[in-house]
């Protein structure tokens, strides 16, 4: 069975339309299907949040279901195609996927090949086996940071390189994440705007319009130029709450 995601670190991209950029990505990516479930759970307006998606993704002539209409939100995943997780605050999306018991399902859906899977920003953190690399603030707390763990290492999505211009006396992004590796063990790949994650079983490549940064530990960042094969990222062993 095939692993499909498909992982965005934005659905917008300074001076182009939402998901302009990634439009023949995503096409390829849904392989001819033609209805969605999208997960709204990010933001507090799901129907607007829902019909936002629809307009985005009517280019490609797809049809848009929000998870949040169904009676059962389960039982909507169990026969899903293709489930976009949307974007916005991770820790409140990891907490409606916790009292929905979205997790497991999910995963062994995607796992078993039957369930093609695409995240945008908060979505694609929740790809990893933890939210710790979000950019968020935990307006609200989740039972616990474990997420899907549908790819074994993990994602900052929007990353910022440090300006060296900027004024600002608190931790850039790369400082935050190097902080992140003196207390675990696990690469975590910070994707700027632009830039997405395309799995296809085994096979793991970067594409988009920008680049991004790996982050490992006791090791300098390397940069990650599209169309850059990252299968190897595949075999990590992820250590947490673990200095070695």
């Amino acid at each position: 069975m095939q692993n499909e995601l498909l992982l965005l670190s934005s659905s917008a991209v300074f001076g182009m339309k939402p998901l302009e950029y990634a439009l023949d990505v995503v096409k390829e990516f849904l392989n001819g299907e033609s209805n969605l479930l999208f997960v709204p759970y990010a933001l507090a307006n799901y129907d607007s949040y829902t019909m936002r998606v629809q307009n985005m993704l009517a280019p490609l002539g797809v049809a848009v279901e929000g998870i949040h209409t169904a009676v059962n939100p389960r039982q909507v995943v169990e026969t899903a195609r293709v489930l976009f997780v949307g974007g916005g605050n991770s820790f409140r999306l990891l907490k409606a996927l916790q009292e929905h018991d979205l997790l497991a399902i999910v995963r062994e859906r995607v796992e078993a090949g039957e369930l093609r899977y695409m995240g945008s920003s908060a979505g694609t953190n929740m790809a990893c086996p933890s939210l710790r690399t979000t950019n968020d603030m935990p307006i609200v707390q989740p039972s616990s940071f474990g997420a899907f763990g549908l790819i074994p290492f993990q994602i900052n999505p929007h990353y910022l390189d440090p300006d060296p211009h900027s004024h600002h006396q608190g931790e850039t992004r790369a400082d935050r994440i190097e902080q992140f590796l003196e207390e675990n063990d696990v690469p975590v790949l910070g994707m700027r705007e632009g830039c997405w994650l395309r799995r296809s079983a085994s096979a793991l490549i970067l594409g988009g319009i920008t680049g991004a940064r790996l982050f490992t530990r006791n090791a300098e960042p390397q940069e990650i130029t599209p169309g850059t094969d990252l299968s190897w990222l595949l075999e990590t062993r992820a250590r947490f709450d673990w200095r070695g």
